[in-house]
């Protein structure tokens, strides 16, 4: 009897084992289909998160480079860097003594403010942060309705 009933035991055992398997194929591919789903939602995620973040940061070079502008303007109080300055004068490509005739100032005093022995006045000041965001042709005409004047 013994043999019968552990004969009998390990069958029940195969079937129900059978039986299990045919039950958990189907949940084992849901599974595995919804892990890729998984994967593929975090790559995403993460690539907005990054794209998020370059937007933050153009924004806040944007911001930064605009805010200190408008700032100063509102204020009437600018900021001054020699070496600023200079760097500005060349890329619009004005000899020391044109651009002190656009800020109302000698070519010495430009030449001076840009050496750091000296410091330009409030309103030179403001001409010259008018100077900061304009383009060359602008910078032409401007040179050439002043010189007409004089």
């Amino acid at each position: 009897m013994a043999n019968l009933a552990s004969v009998l035991k390990s069958e029940v055992a195969r079937l129900a084992r059978k039986e299990l398997r045919v039950e958990t194929e189907s949940l084992k591919k849901t599974v595995a289909i919804q892990r890729s789903e998984i994967a593929a939602l975090k790559r995403r995620a993460g690539d907005l998160e990054k794209t998020v973040k370059a937007l933050l940061h153009l924004v806040n070079k944007a911001g930064r480079a605009a805010k200190p502008a408008q700032a100063d303007a509102e204020d009437g109080h600018f900021r001054f860097r020699a070496s600023g300055m200079a760097s500005n004068r060349k890329r619009l490509g004005l000899s020391a003594e044109d651009f002190g005739l656009l800020v109302g100032a000698s070519g010495q005093s430009v030449y001076l403010w840009e050496s750091g022995k000296t410091k330009p006045r409030p309103q030179s000041l403001a001409a010259i942060a008018a100077l900061r965001g304009i383009g060359k042709r602008e910078v032409v005409a401007r040179l050439e309705s002043l010189k007409q004047v004089a």
